[in-house]
């Protein structure tokens, strides 16, 4: 057999997603110890936040406090210089669902994306809202009608948000206005038309990728966790697949380049994304491959 092109980083969580390097470090959330976490190249891991409603999307405001999103209240946490965490922001009255991943631009400003509906508890999809927290911690509606908003980036020079869209076969393109709010959606990339069942079972069947956790690379082109197959594929804009990595026999949920360089690329691998298989599991863990092209942009 071929030798693996991966090297293992570290092992042994439940379901790892927001990959972000960071001063130096790997920082993730490990959704089902409810923890944010930090590895160093060594595989040296330090929890630096507990999170007991669940850890999902991770960014820093300005001046260097970590935002993390508290899935199943809905709410945005922010860990003050202590280590405490208070409520940077009550998402409820936007989100319909789980909130999930999350971009925060230079100003601060976040975008968090939701299920839109009880995907674990089987209820039919539904579109969700995108979420706008300003700095302050006031809260605003960015888009409508988007389906499972989830990995996004913001372009380096700040004036573009791209918002992979799980259920959507998309990722979605919007200009950011100086005061935060966002033109209209165009695609940015297609990979087959919109599903249009209305049941989890069926909409999972006419997908072509499924958007999850995705970075940016210094050639415009967007590095995206495929959840249904199996593989981190590198898209330019417009949908042309320029590269493929396959992940099997493992899932890959999230990805972000990093190191010194910015030429690693971190993989968020997993048997599959089922929160009952995972919650009792402990077989998440963290790949590397080194690429060409380094990161850009936002996270």
């Amino acid at each position: 057999m071929p030798a693996s092109p991966f090297t293992p980083l570290v092992g042994g969580f439940s379901f790892l997603e927001a990959p972000r390097w960071h001063d130096g470090r790997l920082w993730l959330s490990d959704f089902y110890t409810h923890r944010v976490i930090a590895v160093d190249t060594g595989g040296h891991v330090e929890t630096v936040a507990e999170v007991p409603q669940q850890p999902s999307g991770l960014g820093w405001l300005p001046d260097g406090r970590l935002l993390v999103v508290s899935m199943r209240d809905r709410r945005l946490l922010r860990r003050e210089a202590d280590g405490t965490l208070a409520v940077h922001a009550d998402l409820s009255a936007v989100a319909g669902g789980h909130c999930n991943d999350m971009v925060v631009d230079a100003q601060g400003r976040a975008w968090v994306g939701n299920f839109g509906f009880d995907l674990m508890g089987g209820a039919p999809p539904q579109r969700a809202a995108l979420a706008r927290v300003d700095p302050d911690g006031s809260v605003h509606v960015a888009a409508e009608g988007l389906c499972f908003p989830n990995g996004s980036a913001i372009t380096p020079d700040g004036r573009t948000l791209l918002v992979g869209e799980s259920f959507g076969n998309r990722v979605s393109a919007f200009d950011i206005a100086p005061d935060g709010s966002l033109g209209p959606r165009r695609d940015w990339a297609t990979f087959a038309p919109l599903p249009t069942a209305t049941d989890f079972m069926g909409v999972l069947g006419q997908l072509a990728i499924a958007p999850d956790g995705c970075t940016l690379d210094a050639q415009g082109c967007l590095w995206i966790a495929d959840a249904i197959g199996q593989r981190v594929v590198r898209v330019r804009e417009g949908g042309e697949i320029v590269q493929t990595i396959a992940t099997a026999p493992m899932g890959c949920f999230a990805c972000t380049l990093g190191g010194d360089d910015g030429r690693t690329l971190f993989l968020c691998v997993a048997p599959d994304f089922d929160e009952h298989a995972r919650r009792a599991a402990r077989e998440a863990a963290i790949w590397t491959v080194r690429v060409d092209v380094p990161h850009a942009g936002l996270p």
